[in-house]
């Protein structure tokens, strides 16, 4: 194991839910990182940390808008409060259904909205963490997509102008950090995720569990 997956430190799952956000906490959990979620719905953040901790894991939450900075700023500096320094953050928010549609459909706003949340939200968590990552010589920030980032349609536009530019942002993290010590990786995920699906959630954890450990790409693409 790496230097930068010997250390202990927290491991936050923004846009965290019952599916591949649970199942990166808990491969992080599993290597005793205290876990933090944030995700806007409080009910929905209950459930998957109760399900954490009753297998051992220290898990805390903070219900946010991710679209918020402020909000997503204060969470993270709540979580940072309550569990430690942040090690690695997964940035893995799931855009609105309404907003995926043909791209002769699609409304400037569908696109705004879909930016905001894949590209500037991720921007404003990388802001929020990335100082004292800096500082510490050590950190991860990962980052998931659908296939659209690699496979763009023509019935799902915002996901591909989003996940593009998201991909765009994360090579950029990943040049500008990589002789810092924080090293910025994405997953890009070509296919239905779930259990029985195409990809198990619990296979694209590993998958991230990898990146932050042996450090060696910052795309890994799962077709």
């Amino acid at each position: 194991m790496s230097d930068a997956g010997a250390r202990k430190g927290t491991f936050v799952v923004i846009g965290a839910g019952p599916g591949l956000g649970a199942a990166a906490a808990r491969r992080f959990g599993r290597e005793r990182h205290p876990v933090g979620l944030i995700a806007r719905g409080a009910e929905r953040l209950a459930a998957v940390a109760d399900d954490l901790i009753s297998e051992g894991v220290t898990t805390a939450t903070e219900a946010a808008d991710v679209t918020d900075a402020q909000a997503l700023a204060a969470a993270l500096g709540g979580l940072r409060e309550r569990l430690g320094p942040i090690q690695a953050v997964l940035f893995s928010p799931r855009p609105s259904l309404s907003w995926i549609k043909p791209v002769l459909d699609t409304e400037p706003s569908d696109v705004a909205s879909a930016l905001s949340l894949s590209v500037v939200s991720a921007a404003a968590a990388v802001r929020a963490v990335l100082p004292d990552m800096r500082h510490r010589g050590h950190g991860t920030l990962l980052f998931t997509t659908g296939g659209a980032a690699v496979e763009p349609h023509r019935d799902r536009a915002v996901s591909g102008i989003a996940y593009a530019a998201e991909s765009a942002y994360v090579r950029m993290l990943h040049d500008a950090l990589t002789d810092q010590g924080v090293h910025a990786a994405q997953v890009t995920v070509v296919g239905p995720i779930g259990h029985g699906a195409r990809h198990e959630p619990d296979a694209v954890a590993q998958e991230l569990w990898r990146l932050h450990t042996e450090r060696d790409r910052p795309l890994v693409v799962l077709r």
